[in-house]
This record gives C-alpha cells, sequence and structure tokens, in this order.
C-alpha cells in the first residue's frame, strides 16, 4: 500500500506522517490535517463485497490501515484489539444495525460510556501511545479536550492513567445532562483533570484553542518536557477511526439483504462540531456507495443554513429560517441553489440574531463547527488558501460567503441540511416508540425527524442510514417527558422510570453512576481556562 501523508489546511506545506499528525494534534500553522490522498475500494482496500463476514475490529483495521500506513501491521492490530473487545463494549457485533420506522439505524452508542464517541476513542490512546514510541517522543502529552458532554467523558474513560499523559476536559457548566456532567466528574486517574466552565460549548472550544495558539504557552510547556495535543476530532487521530463504522454498517447491509452490492445509500447524521458527518464524507470519498448526506441540525442550525445558502454565519440567521419555525429542510442540490437568495446576497437585509439556544439535544448546541474546515479545504480544490480566508473571517466577523466553488460542490457531493425543533424532535421520538417500541435519543431523534421531512419534501426511495448517536439513558429526563412517566426526586431517577416503563436494561456504565463520589467540582471563568492549565501543570510564569 503507497504511504499515506498528511498536510495543514491553512498552508503548511510540510507532509507529515500519520504518526507525526497524531502526536502534534493541530498543524504548527494551527490548521487541521487532513490526508493528501484518498485510497479506494477495489485498489488500496479490497472491493466493499469481501469485507462481508468480518467482525467490527476487522473492518476498523483494514480501513485505518489505508491511512496510517507508517504503522506496522503488528502496531495497528494491537491498537485494534486493545480497543474493540468485550472489555469495552457490552455488544459482541460492536454496532449493531436496526431496521426501525422508515430508516436504518446504526447503534453507536454500546460503548463505555454509551456514546458514539467510544467508537474512536477507544482506540486513540493507543494509537497516540504507538505513535509516540514510533517518533522516538519522550515528552509527557497534555490532551486538551472541549466536550459538548459525550467527547469528555470517552476521552476521559481512554486515557485515565495512561503513563505520559495529563488529560484536561472543559465542559459547559449548564449545558450538558446532569448524567453525562456526573460521569465526567466522577472519573477516577491520578492524570484526569475536569472542570466545568461558566459559558457554552462555543466557549469552552474557543479557550481550548486560545491554548493551542499561544505560542508562548507552548514553549513553557516544551521546557517541561510537555506537549499539547487533542483529542476532540480535531485530531485526525480521532476522526480516522470513525470512517470505519460507516463501511461496517454498509456491509451489514449487504450481510442480511438490506441493500445490493454497490447500491447507494443515504446517510443521515445529527451533527454539532461536523466530525461525524466529515468521517461519512471521508467514507464515500473512498468508493462507498453514499447518495445523500443529510446533516441534522438542532435549532442551533448554523449548518443547515451554511448548507443551503453557502454563508456560515454565526451571529446572524436568515430571516427566512428562524428557528421559529417548527423545522427547517434545504437541499443543497437544489435547483435554485445557486441562485442570489441561496447564496446569501438578497438575504443579506433581511437578518435576526442567531442566539445560542439550550435544546434537549445539548451535544449539538454548538455554533462553531470546528471540522468543517477540512470540508471547506477539500471543497475549495485544496485550496489552503481559501480554507484560511475563511476561518480567518469567522475569527474576525463571525462569518464568512464559502463562494460558487463550494457552494456547487456541496450540491455534487449530495449534502442535505435540515434542523428540526424540539417539538418536531421529541414527536419523530414519541412516534418511533409508540409505533414500533424503539426507543432513541434526542439527538438521534433531530436526525430523525429531518429525515422524515426530507422524506416529505423529496419522496427519495433511497434507503437511508441514520447515524444513532447515544443511548437514550444518558438524556433520561428528556425522554422520560416525551414518554409522559412521572417527574423524579433528580434526574437519576428518570433512568429507574425509564427502565421500567420501556423493558429496556440499563447500559452498566449508567446503572450505578448516581452512587459514585464526586472528584472534580470545579467551574471556572472561561477567560481562566489557560491559566488553569498552567496552574495544574506548573507552567505559571514566575
Amino acid at each position: 500500500m503507497k504511504p499515506q501523508y498528511y498536510i495543514s489546511t491553512r498552508g503548511d506545506k510540510q507532509l507529515r506522517k500519520s504518526a507525526q499528525a497524531i502526536i502534534m494534534g493541530l498543524a504548527a500553522d494551527k490548521g487541521l490535517f487532513v490526508p493528501v490522498e484518498f485510497p479506494q475500494f477495489g485498489k488500496e482496500f479490497p472491493k466493499l463485497a469481501d469485507f462481508v463476514g468480518l467482525s467490527y475490529a476487522a473492518v476498523a483495521e483494514m480501513v485505518i490501515k489505508g491511512f496510517f500506513t507508517d504503522f506496522t501491521g503488528e502496531e495497528l492490530a494491537r491498537c485494534v484489539e486493545s480497543a474493540y473487545n468485550d472489555r469495552n463494549f457490552d455488544r459482541q457485533d460492536i454496532v449493531p444495525v436496526r431496521k426501525a420506522g422508515k430508516a436504518y439505524f446504526l447503534e453507536l452508542y454500546h460503548g463505555r460510556t454509551a456514546a458514539f464517541k467510544d467508537m474512536a476513542l477507544s482506540i486513540h490512546p493507543y494509537l497516540i501511545k504507538t505513535a509516540v514510541g514510533k517518533e522516538g517522543e519522550d515528552k509527557t502529552l497534555v490532551i486538551l479536550t472541549a466536550t459538548s458532554g459525550d467527547t469528555g467523558k470517552a476521552a476521559l474513560a481512554g486515557f485515565a492513567d495512561v503513563p505520559g499523559t495529563e488529560i484536561f476536559v472543559f465542559y459547559p457548566g449548564s449545558g450538558v445532562s446532569e448524567i453525562q456532567r456526573r460521569q465526567m466528574v466522577t472519573q477516577e486517574g491520578s492524570n484526569v483533570h475536569v472542570f466545568g466552565i461558566d459559558g457554552n460549548f462555543d466557549d469552552a472550544q474557543t479557550a481550548v484553542k486560545n491554548v493551542f495558539n499561544d505560542n508562548s504557552f507552548s514553549a513553557r510547556a516544551a521546557e517541561k518536557n510537555m506537549r499539547f495535543t487533542s483529542a476532540n476530532s480535531i485530531s485526525i487521530g480521532r476522526l480516522i477511526p470513525q470512517i470505519a463504522y460507516y463501511v461496517y454498517g454498509y456491509v451489514k447491509l449487504l450481510e442480511n439483504g438490506g441493500i445490493k452490492d454497490g447500491e447507494k445509500l443515504n446517510i443521515c447524521v445529527p451533527t454539532g462540531n461536523f466530525g461525524n458527518i466529515l468521517a461519512a464524507y471521508y467514507a464515500k470519498t473512498l468508493g462507498l456507495p453514499v447518495a445523500k448526506l443529510i446533516c441534522a441540525s438542532n435549532e442551533n442550525n448554523v449548518l443547515s443554513d451554511f448548507i443551503r445558502t453557502g454563508v456560515y454565519d454565526a451571529k446572524h440567521r436568515p430571516a427566512a429560517t428562524d428557528s421559529s419555525a417548527s423545522s427547517n429542510f434545504s437541499v443543497a442540490d437544489c435547483p435554485e441553489a445557486g441562485s442570489s437568495q441561496a447564496n446569501g446576497e438578497a438575504a443579506s437585509d433581511a437578518k435576526t440574531s442567531r442566539d445560542f439556544i439550550v435544546t434537549t439535544s445539548p451535544s449539538m448546541d454548538i455554533l462553531i463547527s470546528s471540522n468543517l474546515e477540512r470540508l471547506l479545504y477539500h471543497l475549495s480544490g485544496n485550496d489552503a488558501g481559501e480554507a484560511l480566508r475563511m476561518m480567518t473571517a469567522l475569527d474576525i466577523e463571525g462569518r464568512y460567503d464559502a463562494g460558487d466553488t463550494v457552494r456547487e460542490r456541496l450540491r455534487e457531493n449530495g449534502f442535505v441540511g435540515g434542523f428540526a425543533d424540539m417539538k418536531k424532535t421529541h414527536s419523530a421520538l414519541a412516534g418511533l416508540w409508540a409505533e414500533e417500541r424503539y426507543l432513541i435519543d434526542t439527538h438521534t431523534a433531530v436526525a430523525y425527524a429531518v429525515y422524515l421531512d426530507y422524506l416529505k419534501e423529496t419522496e427519495d426511495k433511497t434507503k437511508t442510514l441514520i447515524a444513532s448517536t447515544a443511548s437514550p439513558y444518558k438524556f433520561a429526563k428528556s425522554i422520560a417527558g416525551v414518554l409522559g412517566l412521572p417527574e423524579t426526586e433528580n434526574e437519576f431517577g428518570y433512568i429507574d422510570e425509564i427502565s421500567g416503563y420501556t423493558g429496556m436494561p440499563v447500559p452498566a456504565p449508567l446503572a450505578d453512576i448516581e452512587s459514585k463520589p464526586v472528584l472534580h467540582g470545579d467551574v471556572v471563568a472561561r477567560s481562566e481556562v489557560g491559566k488553569t492549565i498552567a496552574e495544574v501543570l506548573g507552567l505559571v510564569k514566575q
């Protein structure tokens, strides 16, 4: 297999091997690493039909090996075997595919923290440890992570007590479910540091990015033999493993007769920071037969507006797509998408403030989607100058116009965007339970609601796979409310209510969470994130 290399989205032309890119996290110019080339099914990979019958671990190993070619077969096999096993997942098949309602659901939540982040963060620590050994790196790796709820716990579980690492997780103090918060603040580990912040996820993400971008901070860390890296999906070591489950989902449908070899499939993803749907786009780039990539947003619908208009505006929304509407559905390949109204020109005089909205799908309550930068780079023809222009405009003005080339390529690649408000989300969730006794969480329900709108609008008969991203029990209070269950004294009581009502077993990671001691209770100002990290690491200026 030919060697694969990585390059920055922002113009640093130095090619990096995968081990180097994994250790660094961000490129030297603060861009994100992207593959220079993409291996293909039937060439660097076997044909998709040859994957039929393979375990999840085997599929993941083959996919990851196509990107991380500097890892030996033995090294990668060890990483995969350490990650995808019955100690880390409660299902032998790791990722079941269930037919329910009008779609197939790719259940990504059977890992140690009951959320899809386990799929990549179970292997990420092993990839980093292996990369460090390959590169002869002797520095302590300091993993900095902002979380909207699920990444934090999955990263903590993966890196707790891993030698040569320190991990910091910052979560929005009032923007996660109580169960998500309790998962993080009860995490054991001598190298674990967990803090709430007095803001939302975008504030946490910005604060962590500021630390990465502070060269003097990095220099002080280097003097102490430390290097900063990330467990967010801005890390290529987090992103690439996510491709595997879309390949596996397609293969499982081949196995059970849901689709025929070569038949195209739509993929619908509840989307916040854009990493999960970017992995689906990467799978399509490999040659996975994907027709539409349906990007589902909640009321913080900056992404569906972007797909409709080609303008990313984190501060204002076009009046025509005000979130007071019950839903919004926008197709990037509709005939009028290239018109002046679609590209944002005609709508520029009629805008309303895009306020941050706290919803019952908190992991999607995001207005700055970091991984979109990678897609912009690719759709701009790998033009780092264009990606840098847009990211600079976003930092300074809070918005950018992606331009005609990106708008056209969004259509060509089948991107579709839509959003559902909480009323429509809850209706989709309740309807699926009533009709089929299949219970999904509030984030997956956003995707299902958007997909139902898509079906109504297009009558598209293409079979669709929905990324089911979390156990319903992680958002027990919201789920109980949708099901009409009685109120309880605290959020943990809703877990028992749901279990008794539905008969669904409670995932082991959540069963005893209420009784675990709280080990991390501090909440810091968003402006104090850097100072907090420095104090813990002993990097305070004298």
